[in-house]
């Protein structure tokens, strides 16, 4: 069975879908690593609810964000991983070659519009507004060392209703992450580990 590591930043909603998706057999995988960055990430409490092996990296301890990155990845080559999964990851992580291809991110837009540096959460969903998007939806991307740069795995798309905001519009993307981050995770394992990045 294929092992996860989660990285989170935030509430960690991701995170329990992919629980629910794999307690009920439709992913097969095993959630066997949640890392956040911050010790007051609500991801906390969920991981441990779920019973789930947890790592606290704080980045505020590190000078530069290589120095972080290393530290993370540290964590994640002590547990035998097969995949990074950054769900709500809000810091930049810089990826050691030999994990390239194996690190994946899930954002709330349909790249490359809307992405990069201070693109995240509800920013995301206020600039699709103010741009008048009929359509926006999320990506699950491969990670490289530049914010939402990374080659496509999946995206779906959602509408853009008249009178949404900021919220309504966020709750209809969620319900389409719900589906597209379990689904990219088959993907990869199904494809060539290093195809997306090397052909």
């Amino acid at each position: 069975m294929k092992r996860l590591a989660v990285l989170a930043s935030g509430g960690g909603r991701s995170l329990e879908n992919l629980a629910e998706k794999i307690g009920a057999g439709e992913l097969d995988a095993e959630l066997a690593l949640v890392l956040v960055n911050t010790p007051d990430a609500g991801a906390i409490a969920r991981a441990r609810r779920l019973q789930l092996e947890l790592a606290i990296v704080d980045h505020r301890h590190f000078a530069t964000p290589a120095a972080f990155s290393a530290a993370v990845f540290r964590e994640v080559d002590a547990r035998d991983i097969d995949l990074v999964v950054l769900a709500g990851f809000l810091r930049l992580l810089l990826i050691p070659e030999r994990w390239v291809g194996r690190v994946i991110n899930i954002h709330p837009a349909l790249l490359p519009k809307f992405g990069g540096k201070g693109y995240y959460g509800d920013r995301v969903h206020a600039a699709v507004l103010a741009a008048g998007e009929d359509v926006t939806g999320c990506t699950v991307h491969y990670v490289t060392n530049e914010y939402d740069a990374g080659p496509p795995l999946l995206q779906r798309g959602v509408p853009v209703k008249p009178g949404d905001d900021v919220h309504t519009l966020a709750a209809r993307v969620f319900e389409e992450e719900k589906v597209a981050l379990p689904e990219a995770i088959a993907l990869h394992f199904a494809r060539r580990p290093r195809a997306a990045l090397t052909d």
